[in-house]
């Protein structure tokens, strides 16, 4: 992807990226001798998933706009790669707590850059396709945030098939009438519904929660103090610390004392009466959490995995579609 002309004014993307793979830990020792959290893997081509998100965040805004928190100990596998002028700010967690401070850690730093910017959350080891697409689904949650500040607009995935690991999201009724953003207000959120269930979310049209989430940055700074009070005391002082000699000093206290806490469960999903879908049609996404889902999400699009098939506990069997795909270059 390359085209910036379209990058929009006010825009903050924040890049979450402090995740430390667990879920594929097993796969990436097996594949590289060493484990890799996912966003610093190359699966396919010569970029990285973080290096995909960078460069979609960068056709939305300008690069000095781009803040990604990482993980301290990501500190070494982010060295090895080569810098880019496209990449922004990094921001390093002294602790991996779980995403919700994650995401409060970035949206202070966002807040006190630009009191009044809007805030798009971008998690770092997620699979979409076409980008250009997702890119353009963005924008117009980015448009629909200036229509209804008040509320947070959530991009949710047309499901695939009756997918277990994933929130789902239970639309309601529509907001506005513009068919070029086809809101519809959240009625209820499920995380990793059984089987039946997932059938019966299937069938009334829910949608896979993607996190990609677009907010004023002050409604998401309300909705966290309702929502995560115990957490927004200590990210206000950080605040307070940033561009000052003792930033580091305080961010190293609070990360001793900071709870855990998850940003679905403890805030998208306790305030879905502030949330808006917006749903990414004719765009597929996965979260890339087990290996057979990224060898059958490459393969779908005529891409070669970077790793050998018979590393797979599954096996997997290429898709029809990808013998005949034909190779999109903004893919690369």
């Amino acid at each position: 992807m390359t085209a910036h002309t379209n990058r929009m004014s006010g825009v903050t993307a924040l890049v979450l990226a402090g995740g430390d793979g667990e879920r594929l830990r097993p796969f990436t020792e097996r594949w590289l001798g060493r484990h890799v959290p996912k966003q610093y893997c190359t699966f396919a081509g010569t970029r990285s998933m973080l290096d995909h998100t960078l460069d979609r965040a960068a056709c939305l805004c300008d690069p000095s706009r781009i803040v990604t928190v990482a993980g301290r100990r990501h500190r070494d596998l982010l060295q090895s790669r080569r810098p880019r002028p496209s990449d922004g700010v990094f921001l390093f967690q002294p602790r991996n707590l779980d995403t919700a401070p994650g995401v409060l850690f970035g949206l202070v730093h966002a807040l006190h850059r630009d009191p009044d910017t809007t805030v798009v959350l971008f998690p770092s080891d997620h699979f979409v396709h076409p980008e250009w697409l997702f890119v353009e689904k963005v924008r117009d949650a980015v448009r629909a945030v200036a229509r209804l500040p008040e509320r947070m607009i959530l991009l949710g995935a047309t499901p695939a098939d009756l997918e277990e690991d994933y929130g789902w999201i239970v639309p309601a009724e529509e907001l506005g009438s513009d068919p070029s953003q086809p809101l519809r207000a959240a009625r209820a959120f499920v995380e990793k519904p059984p089987p039946a269930r997932a059938a019966a979310l299937f069938a009334q049209g829910a949608l896979w929660n993607t996190l990609v989430l677009v907010a004023r940055g002050r409604t998401l700074w309300e909705v966290a103090a309702e929502r995560l009070g115990r957490l927004t005391p200590y990210f206000k002082a950080l605040e307070a610390a940033i561009d000052t000699p003792r930033e580091a000093d305080v961010l190293e206290a609070i990360y001793r004392e900071l709870p855990r806490a998850n940003f679905s469960s403890e805030l998208l999903q306790q305030a879905a009466e502030r949330i808006a879908v917006l749903p990414l049609d004719g765009v597929q996404w996965n979260d890339w959490g087990r290996p057979e889902r990224i060898a059958e999400s490459l393969l779908a699009i005529g891409r070669e995995p970077a790793f050998s098939l018979g590393l797979l506990a599954e096996p997997v069997h290429e898709p029809a579609v990808a013998a005949g795909a034909r190779r999109d270059p903004r893919a690369a």
